[in-house]
Protein backbone atom coordinates (compact mmCIF):
# COMPACT_ATOMS: atom_id res chain seq x y z
CA UNK A 1 0.00 0.00 0.00
CA UNK A 2 2.80 2.03 0.91
CA UNK A 3 4.52 1.78 -3.02
CA UNK A 4 1.25 2.43 -4.54
CA UNK A 5 0.64 5.54 -2.51
CA UNK A 6 3.95 6.54 -3.04
CA UNK A 7 3.32 6.06 -7.21
CA UNK A 8 0.35 7.94 -7.12
CA UNK A 9 1.88 10.95 -5.54
CA UNK A 10 4.91 11.32 -8.21
CA UNK A 11 4.21 12.88 -10.69
CA UNK A 12 6.43 13.70 -13.90
CA UNK A 13 8.76 17.00 -14.08
CA UNK A 14 6.63 17.80 -17.16
CA UNK A 15 3.48 18.03 -15.15
CA UNK A 16 4.89 19.57 -12.52
CA UNK A 17 5.75 21.81 -15.11
CA UNK A 18 2.69 22.90 -16.79
CA UNK A 19 0.99 23.25 -13.22
CA UNK A 20 3.70 25.85 -12.84
CA UNK A 21 3.25 27.51 -16.50
CA UNK A 22 -0.57 27.30 -15.50
CA UNK A 23 -0.09 28.76 -12.50
CA UNK A 24 1.95 31.80 -13.98
CA UNK A 25 -1.06 32.78 -16.26
CA UNK A 26 -3.61 33.69 -13.26
CA UNK A 27 -4.09 37.38 -13.09
CA UNK A 28 -2.82 37.86 -9.28
CA UNK A 29 0.19 39.46 -7.97
CA UNK A 30 1.81 36.45 -7.31
CA UNK A 31 0.88 35.13 -10.74
CA UNK A 32 2.29 38.16 -12.76
CA UNK A 33 5.67 37.85 -10.73
CA UNK A 34 6.08 33.80 -11.37
CA UNK A 35 5.64 35.41 -14.90
CA UNK A 36 8.21 37.97 -14.52
CA UNK A 37 10.80 35.47 -13.51
CA UNK A 38 10.14 33.17 -16.19
CA UNK A 39 10.33 36.42 -18.50
CA UNK A 40 13.46 37.57 -17.09
CA UNK A 41 15.37 33.50 -16.78
CA UNK A 42 14.43 33.05 -20.28
CA UNK A 43 17.74 35.12 -22.18
CA UNK A 44 16.14 36.26 -24.46
CA UNK A 45 13.11 37.81 -22.63
CA UNK A 46 11.87 41.54 -23.06
CA UNK A 47 10.63 43.93 -20.94
CA UNK A 48 7.61 44.16 -23.33
CA UNK A 49 6.36 40.66 -22.30
CA UNK A 50 6.59 41.62 -18.51
CA UNK A 51 3.48 42.12 -16.71
CA UNK A 52 4.99 45.94 -15.81
CA UNK A 53 4.30 46.38 -19.43
CA UNK A 54 1.07 45.23 -19.70
CA UNK A 55 -0.06 47.60 -16.61
CA UNK A 56 1.84 50.61 -19.24
CA UNK A 57 -0.83 49.30 -22.01
CA UNK A 58 -3.78 49.08 -20.17
CA UNK A 59 -3.67 52.71 -19.94
CA UNK A 60 -4.57 53.44 -23.83
CA UNK A 61 -7.07 50.66 -23.46
CA UNK A 62 -4.82 47.11 -23.98
CA UNK A 63 -6.04 44.09 -22.37
CA UNK A 64 -3.23 41.74 -21.34
CA UNK A 65 -3.85 37.74 -21.81
CA UNK A 66 -1.17 35.47 -20.77
CA UNK A 67 -1.05 31.81 -21.92
CA UNK A 68 1.60 29.05 -21.56
CA UNK A 69 2.65 25.49 -22.39
CA UNK A 70 5.77 23.26 -22.11
CA UNK A 71 7.51 21.27 -24.53
CA UNK A 72 10.64 18.72 -24.49
CA UNK A 73 12.78 21.99 -24.69
CA UNK A 74 10.77 23.75 -21.34
CA UNK A 75 8.07 26.48 -21.23
CA UNK A 76 7.12 28.22 -24.27
CA UNK A 77 4.37 31.73 -23.42
CA UNK A 78 3.29 34.37 -24.62
CA UNK A 79 2.04 37.84 -23.14
CA UNK A 80 -0.50 39.03 -25.72
CA UNK A 81 -2.04 42.14 -25.44
CA UNK A 82 -4.92 42.67 -27.71
CA UNK A 83 -7.30 46.02 -28.32
CA UNK A 84 -10.76 46.43 -29.89
CA UNK A 85 -10.23 47.99 -33.44
CA UNK A 86 -13.59 50.01 -34.06
CA UNK A 87 -16.27 49.54 -35.17
CA UNK A 88 -15.51 46.29 -35.47
CA UNK A 89 -16.19 43.67 -32.42
CA UNK A 90 -12.68 42.23 -33.33
CA UNK A 91 -9.51 42.63 -31.45
CA UNK A 92 -6.07 43.15 -32.81
CA UNK A 93 -3.90 40.52 -30.61
CA UNK A 94 -0.35 41.62 -30.15
CA UNK A 95 2.68 39.99 -28.49
CA UNK A 96 5.61 42.59 -28.39
CA UNK A 97 8.69 40.70 -28.46
CA UNK A 98 7.19 37.96 -27.80
CA UNK A 99 6.73 34.44 -27.48
CA UNK A 100 9.23 33.86 -24.47
CA UNK A 101 11.36 30.53 -24.94
CA UNK A 102 14.76 29.48 -23.54
CA UNK A 103 15.06 27.58 -26.72
CA UNK A 104 13.23 28.19 -30.31
CA UNK A 105 12.93 24.55 -32.13
CA UNK A 106 10.58 23.48 -34.42
CA UNK A 107 8.66 21.87 -31.73
CA UNK A 108 8.73 25.11 -29.67
CA UNK A 109 6.90 27.19 -32.53
CA UNK A 110 4.28 24.21 -33.29
CA UNK A 111 3.57 23.98 -29.68
CA UNK A 112 3.01 27.65 -28.85
CA UNK A 113 1.34 27.95 -32.18
CA UNK A 114 -1.48 25.01 -31.28
CA UNK A 115 -1.71 27.09 -27.81
CA UNK A 116 -2.46 29.98 -29.41
CA UNK A 117 -5.27 28.75 -31.76
CA UNK A 118 -6.86 26.93 -28.99
CA UNK A 119 -6.95 29.00 -26.09
CA UNK A 120 -10.37 29.84 -24.83
CA UNK A 121 -9.22 33.39 -23.09
CA UNK A 122 -8.41 34.65 -26.91
CA UNK A 123 -11.66 33.24 -28.26
CA UNK A 124 -13.72 35.08 -25.58
CA UNK A 125 -11.69 38.27 -26.29
CA UNK A 126 -12.66 38.48 -29.96
CA UNK A 127 -8.78 38.25 -31.00
CA UNK A 128 -9.13 38.07 -35.21
CA UNK A 129 -5.14 37.31 -35.26
CA UNK A 130 -2.25 37.42 -32.89
CA UNK A 131 0.89 38.98 -34.67
CA UNK A 132 4.37 38.06 -32.93
CA UNK A 133 7.93 39.46 -33.43
CA UNK A 134 10.21 37.43 -31.43
CA UNK A 135 13.83 38.74 -30.45
CA UNK A 136 15.27 35.45 -32.20
CA UNK A 137 18.14 36.06 -34.33
CA UNK A 138 18.01 36.31 -38.09
CA UNK A 139 21.10 33.52 -39.30
CA UNK A 140 22.77 35.25 -42.42
CA UNK A 141 22.99 31.90 -44.24
CA UNK A 142 20.12 29.90 -45.63
CA UNK A 143 19.42 27.73 -42.31
CA UNK A 144 16.90 30.45 -41.69
CA UNK A 145 14.69 29.01 -44.63
CA UNK A 146 15.05 25.21 -43.86
CA UNK A 147 14.43 26.14 -39.60
CA UNK A 148 12.53 28.31 -37.99
CA UNK A 149 11.48 30.29 -41.21
CA UNK A 150 9.77 26.56 -42.29
CA UNK A 151 8.34 25.93 -38.88
CA UNK A 152 6.40 28.94 -38.71
CA UNK A 153 5.21 28.63 -42.23
CA UNK A 154 4.20 24.92 -41.01
CA UNK A 155 2.06 26.46 -38.23
CA UNK A 156 -0.33 28.26 -40.71
CA UNK A 157 1.85 31.66 -39.67
CA UNK A 158 1.91 34.95 -42.07
CA UNK A 159 4.96 37.30 -42.79
CA UNK A 160 3.70 40.46 -41.42
CA UNK A 161 4.12 44.28 -41.56
CA UNK A 162 7.45 45.09 -38.75
CA UNK A 163 6.10 46.80 -35.46
CA UNK A 164 9.31 46.58 -33.32
CA UNK A 165 12.69 47.47 -35.05
CA UNK A 166 13.91 45.07 -37.59
CA UNK A 167 17.32 45.21 -35.90
CA UNK A 168 19.83 46.04 -32.87
CA UNK A 169 22.87 46.70 -31.46
CA UNK A 170 23.92 44.91 -28.34
CA UNK A 171 26.95 44.65 -26.45
CA UNK A 172 28.04 41.55 -24.45
CA UNK A 173 28.87 43.04 -20.89
CA UNK A 174 30.29 39.65 -19.61
CA UNK A 175 33.86 41.10 -20.90
CA UNK A 176 35.51 43.06 -18.14
CA UNK A 177 35.12 47.37 -18.23
CA UNK A 178 38.30 47.69 -20.11
CA UNK A 179 37.59 44.95 -22.57
CA UNK A 180 34.34 47.15 -22.87
CA UNK A 181 35.67 50.20 -23.07
CA UNK A 182 38.06 49.29 -25.68
CA UNK A 183 35.63 47.98 -27.91
CA UNK A 184 35.07 51.88 -28.56
CA UNK A 185 35.75 53.36 -31.43
CA UNK A 186 39.06 55.57 -30.96
CA UNK A 187 37.32 58.59 -32.54
CA UNK A 188 34.22 58.06 -29.53
CA UNK A 189 36.61 57.46 -27.15
CA UNK A 190 38.38 61.02 -27.75
CA UNK A 191 34.40 62.51 -27.56
CA UNK A 192 33.61 60.69 -24.24
CA UNK A 193 37.17 62.55 -22.87
CA UNK A 194 36.02 66.03 -24.12
CA UNK A 195 33.16 65.49 -22.43
CA UNK A 196 34.67 65.28 -19.60
CA UNK A 197 37.25 68.00 -20.16
CA UNK A 198 34.52 70.69 -20.75
CA UNK A 199 33.03 69.60 -17.02
CA UNK A 200 29.90 67.42 -18.31
CA UNK A 201 28.74 64.83 -15.28
CA UNK A 202 26.59 62.19 -15.62
CA UNK A 203 24.13 61.52 -13.19
CA UNK A 204 21.23 59.22 -12.24
CA UNK A 205 17.64 60.87 -11.30
CA UNK A 206 14.15 59.98 -9.97
CA UNK A 207 10.88 60.22 -11.18
CA UNK A 208 10.45 63.98 -10.08
CA UNK A 209 12.90 64.81 -12.88
CA UNK A 210 11.01 63.06 -15.84
CA UNK A 211 9.99 66.64 -16.86
CA UNK A 212 13.33 67.13 -17.81
CA UNK A 213 13.45 64.40 -19.85
CA UNK A 214 10.29 65.28 -21.40
CA UNK A 215 11.68 68.58 -22.53
CA UNK A 216 15.14 67.05 -24.06
CA UNK A 217 12.89 64.64 -25.78
CA UNK A 218 10.55 66.74 -27.44
CA UNK A 219 13.82 68.91 -28.69
CA UNK A 220 15.34 66.02 -29.59
CA UNK A 221 11.06 65.40 -31.87
CA UNK A 222 11.57 68.99 -33.34
CA UNK A 223 15.08 68.81 -34.12
CA UNK A 224 14.64 65.58 -36.24
CA UNK A 225 11.20 65.22 -36.77
CA UNK A 226 10.66 61.80 -34.75
CA UNK A 227 7.25 60.72 -32.61
CA UNK A 228 7.31 60.94 -29.15
CA UNK A 229 4.41 60.24 -26.73
CA UNK A 230 2.40 62.59 -24.35
CA UNK A 231 4.54 63.20 -20.82
CA UNK A 232 2.18 61.41 -19.40
CA UNK A 233 3.33 58.21 -21.05
CA UNK A 234 6.79 58.04 -19.88
CA UNK A 235 5.63 58.95 -16.23
CA UNK A 236 3.54 55.15 -16.68
CA UNK A 237 6.33 53.40 -17.95
CA UNK A 238 8.45 54.78 -14.88
CA UNK A 239 5.98 54.20 -12.76
CA UNK A 240 5.21 51.10 -13.83
CA UNK A 241 9.10 49.57 -14.02
CA UNK A 242 10.45 52.15 -11.21
CA UNK A 243 8.93 50.29 -8.01
CA UNK A 244 10.92 47.02 -8.87
CA UNK A 245 14.24 48.56 -9.48
CA UNK A 246 13.99 47.87 -13.27
CA UNK A 247 13.87 51.57 -14.64
CA UNK A 248 16.85 54.46 -14.49
CA UNK A 249 16.92 57.60 -15.72
CA UNK A 250 20.60 59.38 -16.44
CA UNK A 251 20.79 62.73 -17.27
CA UNK A 252 24.26 64.34 -18.76
CA UNK A 253 24.42 67.75 -17.41
CA UNK A 254 26.85 71.11 -17.91
CA UNK A 255 29.22 72.15 -14.97
CA UNK A 256 25.60 74.42 -14.27
CA UNK A 257 23.41 71.26 -13.46
CA UNK A 258 21.91 72.01 -16.75
CA UNK A 259 20.66 68.83 -18.70
CA UNK A 260 22.30 68.05 -22.46
CA UNK A 261 21.11 64.76 -22.55
CA UNK A 262 19.06 61.94 -21.16
CA UNK A 263 18.57 58.23 -21.54
CA UNK A 264 15.37 56.15 -20.08
CA UNK A 265 16.89 52.31 -19.29
CA UNK A 266 14.50 49.47 -18.83
CA UNK A 267 15.81 46.11 -17.44
CA UNK A 268 14.78 42.62 -17.84
CA UNK A 269 16.84 39.99 -16.29
CA UNK A 270 20.64 40.53 -17.45
CA UNK A 271 19.04 42.76 -20.48
CA UNK A 272 19.40 46.42 -20.40
CA UNK A 273 17.41 48.36 -22.67
CA UNK A 274 17.41 52.00 -23.86
CA UNK A 275 14.21 52.59 -25.54
CA UNK A 276 14.04 56.10 -25.05
CA UNK A 277 16.85 59.38 -25.06
CA UNK A 278 17.68 62.37 -27.11
CA UNK A 279 19.81 65.56 -26.18
CA UNK A 280 19.79 69.23 -26.82
CA UNK A 281 21.91 71.51 -29.53
CA UNK A 282 24.06 72.07 -26.60
CA UNK A 283 24.43 68.43 -25.65
CA UNK A 284 25.75 67.78 -29.28
CA UNK A 285 28.07 70.37 -29.13
CA UNK A 286 29.99 69.30 -25.98
CA UNK A 287 29.89 65.84 -27.20
CA UNK A 288 27.27 65.32 -23.68
CA UNK A 289 25.35 61.96 -25.61
CA UNK A 290 28.92 60.05 -26.04
CA UNK A 291 29.76 60.32 -22.24
CA UNK A 292 26.04 59.94 -21.17
CA UNK A 293 25.79 56.37 -23.44
CA UNK A 294 29.16 55.14 -22.18
CA UNK A 295 28.18 55.92 -18.44
CA UNK A 296 24.93 53.96 -19.16
CA UNK A 297 26.91 51.08 -20.95
CA UNK A 298 29.69 50.92 -17.99
CA UNK A 299 27.03 51.32 -15.07
CA UNK A 300 25.10 48.55 -16.87
CA UNK A 301 27.55 46.28 -16.33
CA UNK A 302 28.55 47.16 -13.20
CA UNK A 303 25.35 46.62 -11.69
CA UNK A 304 25.56 42.66 -12.76
CA UNK A 305 23.94 43.24 -16.23
CA UNK A 306 24.72 40.59 -18.85
CA UNK A 307 23.93 42.89 -22.41
CA UNK A 308 22.76 46.12 -23.22
CA UNK A 309 20.60 46.56 -25.92
CA UNK A 310 20.60 49.88 -28.15
CA UNK A 311 17.16 49.34 -29.46
CA UNK A 312 16.45 49.46 -33.09
CA UNK A 313 18.82 50.78 -36.12
CA UNK A 314 16.06 53.59 -37.45
CA UNK A 315 18.64 55.22 -40.12
CA UNK A 316 22.19 55.67 -41.14
CA UNK A 317 23.19 58.17 -38.56
CA UNK A 318 21.67 56.60 -35.52
CA UNK A 319 23.32 53.29 -36.61
CA UNK A 320 26.71 55.18 -37.08
CA UNK A 321 26.67 56.72 -33.55
CA UNK A 322 25.61 53.23 -32.17
CA UNK A 323 27.91 51.32 -33.77
CA UNK A 324 31.13 53.63 -32.64
CA UNK A 325 30.11 52.01 -29.19
CA UNK A 326 30.78 48.50 -30.01
CA UNK A 327 28.96 45.36 -30.08
CA UNK A 328 27.24 43.69 -32.94
CA UNK A 329 24.37 44.10 -35.25
CA UNK A 330 21.50 42.03 -34.17
CA UNK A 331 18.87 41.31 -37.46
CA UNK A 332 15.70 39.89 -35.47
CA UNK A 333 13.21 37.39 -38.07
CA UNK A 334 10.69 39.86 -38.23
CA UNK A 335 6.83 39.77 -37.17
CA UNK A 336 4.50 36.92 -38.44
CA UNK A 337 0.60 37.16 -38.10
CA UNK A 338 -1.23 33.74 -36.65
CA UNK A 339 -5.38 34.01 -38.44
CA UNK A 340 -7.78 33.15 -35.66
CA UNK A 341 -10.66 34.38 -37.44
CA UNK A 342 -10.17 35.38 -41.30
CA UNK A 343 -12.98 37.39 -41.37
CA UNK A 344 -12.07 39.67 -38.14
CA UNK A 345 -8.18 39.19 -39.64
CA UNK A 346 -9.41 41.34 -42.88
CA UNK A 347 -11.40 44.15 -41.03
CA UNK A 348 -8.85 44.65 -38.90
CA UNK A 349 -6.10 45.06 -40.96
CA UNK A 350 -8.04 47.32 -42.93
CA UNK A 351 -8.55 49.66 -39.89
CA UNK A 352 -5.46 49.50 -39.05
CA UNK A 353 -3.83 50.29 -42.61
CA UNK A 354 -5.64 53.54 -42.25
CA UNK A 355 -4.52 54.02 -39.05
CA UNK A 356 -1.18 54.18 -40.01
CA UNK A 357 -1.69 56.22 -43.20
CA UNK A 358 -3.16 58.91 -40.41
CA UNK A 359 0.28 58.96 -38.57
CA UNK A 360 2.13 58.80 -41.84
CA UNK A 361 -0.41 62.36 -42.66
CA UNK A 362 1.13 64.06 -39.64
CA UNK A 363 4.67 63.01 -40.25
CA UNK A 364 4.82 64.34 -43.75
CA UNK A 365 3.03 67.72 -42.00
CA UNK A 366 5.81 68.30 -39.86
CA UNK A 367 4.23 67.64 -36.69
CA UNK A 368 6.30 65.13 -35.03
CA UNK A 369 4.82 66.01 -30.83
CA UNK A 370 3.51 63.95 -28.78
CA UNK A 371 0.75 61.38 -30.22
CA UNK A 372 -1.48 60.01 -27.32
CA UNK A 373 -1.63 55.92 -27.26
CA UNK A 374 -4.20 55.29 -29.31
CA UNK A 375 -3.03 56.87 -32.79
CA UNK A 376 0.70 56.38 -32.05
CA UNK A 377 0.93 52.42 -32.30
CA UNK A 378 -1.05 49.58 -32.36
CA UNK A 379 2.68 48.32 -30.94
CA UNK A 380 4.95 48.91 -28.07
CA UNK A 381 6.64 51.07 -26.94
Amino acid sequence: MEGRASWRAWRSPMTVELERVAAATEDSLAARETWDQFVASSGLGSYLQTAAWAAVKATNGWAAHRLMTATADGPVGAQVLSIRVRPSPWRFGYAPRGPVATIWTSETVAAISERLRRDPGLRRLHVSHVRIDPPIERPADDAWDTGLRHALRLARWRSAPPVQPGASRVIDLAADETAVWGDLRSKWRQYVGQARRRGIRVSEADGERLGDFYRIIRETAKRTGILIRTEQAYRDVWNAFRPAGMARLLFAEDPDGAPQAALFLVRCGGRVVEPYGGMTAAGAATRANYLLKWEAIRSSRATGATSYDMWGLIHTGIDQFKAGFGGREVRYIGAWDLVLDPVGYAVTESATRLRSAYVDLIRRRGRPGALNGRHRQVTAP
